[in-house]
């Protein structure tokens, strides 16, 4: 078995290096001026959690690691989840099959791995890099006419928001990492709530967010989520945005048509991001990958849209 892990460089110690540095601690240990002061900006930066798990995939351009990890206590069931990880010598070490020990830490509205400890058990696993290909639409493309079911349990298509401009994205209500779904589901947010400042642009769009996750996302929990997410309890809660989610091999046939990679394992869920608009006639009009766009240029996207398609 080879270990890897993070660790400084190599130093050969002889005896006089081994008796010079424990003369060094006997005087920090006497004095004050060897102490180190806390770092208060590590201390007060966000929540820590232990996390144990084998890497299933490495993205170094996105900075991104994806595990299948065991429970993490007090925070999240067993998943399989993608994380942030900002030590690029690591990252550049880390390959598929790795068994691997961290801290996850999570802040407001950001998450990352740090000290991070690897055990790489075939040395065979470095050669991959544990993507899964995918392809994606083109603007033009006529998307599918996909049948879902929404947060009331009712049947609903892709056509029938045809002379609407539709905006879809992916979601689960189980991931709870700051920056992937919950930040989907907040953009979208934000954008209903401007949309509502203009009537004529409201009349004109509609947003959909699918869940991957039919098995524990049902009507009854995507309509508790909805409701928490929208901020509005009445009966006009998810007139303008629905959630809903389909049967597993319907997931997977929405999910390849966009372009999301989407695998599950057992009851866990390892996927990317996608967030589309749709035109009132059914067709691609943009494709948004990963979590890095903003609900101002979404707005700015769908006023272009609707004002050429009104032309």
């Amino acid at each position: 078995m080879n270990f890897v892990f993070k660790s400084k460089p190599n130093v050969t110690h002889s005896s006089a290096g081994y008796l010079l540095i424990s003369l060094l601690l006997i005087f920090c240990f006497a004095g004050q001026a060897c102490q180190r002061k806390p770092d208060a900006t590590a201390a007060a930066t966000g929540r820590r959690y232990q996390v144990k798990g084998k890497v299933v995939r490495v993205d170094k351009a996105k900075h991104s690691v994806t595990l299948d990890h065991e429970e993490i206590p007090g925070y999240m069931e067993a998943m399989i989840m993608p994380y942030t990880l900002k030590d690029e010598q690591i990252l550049s070490e880390l390959a598929p099959g790795d068994q691997l020990q961290a801290t996850l830490v999570v802040d407001a509205d950001s998450s990352w791995l740090e000290d991070v400890v690897f055990t790489r058990t075939s040395p065979a696993a470095s050669g991959a890099n544990g993507s899964v290909a995918t392809s994606e639409p083109k603007p033009g493309d006529a998307v599918p006419n996909f049948s879902l079911v929404n947060q009331d349990a009712k049947s609903i298509r892709m056509n029938g928001y045809r002379g609407k401009a539709l905006l879809l994205t992916f979601i689960y209500t189980r991931c709870p990492l700051p920056e992937y779904c919950t930040l989907m589901s907040n953009n979208f947010a934000a954008i209903e709530k401007e949309l509502q400042t203009d009537a004529a642009l409201y009349e004109k769009t509609h947003l959909l967010s699918i869940s991957f996750d039919p098995a524990y996302d049902t009507p009854k929990v995507l309509k508790s989520y909805g409701a928490a997410h929208t901020g509005n309890f009445n009966k006009e809660t998810f007139k303008h945005w629905e959630f809903a989610t389909a049967k597993p091999e319907q997931i997977k046939e929405i999910a390849q048509f966009f372009g999301l990679t989407y695998m599950q394992e057992s009851d866990q869920i390892v996927h990317s991001l996608k967030t589309a608009i749709i035109t009132p006639d059914g067709r691609l009009y943009k494709l948004y990958s990963g979590n890095d766009w903003k609900p101002e240029e979404v707005l700015s996207d769908l006023r272009t849209l609707l004002s050429s398609d009104a032309k």
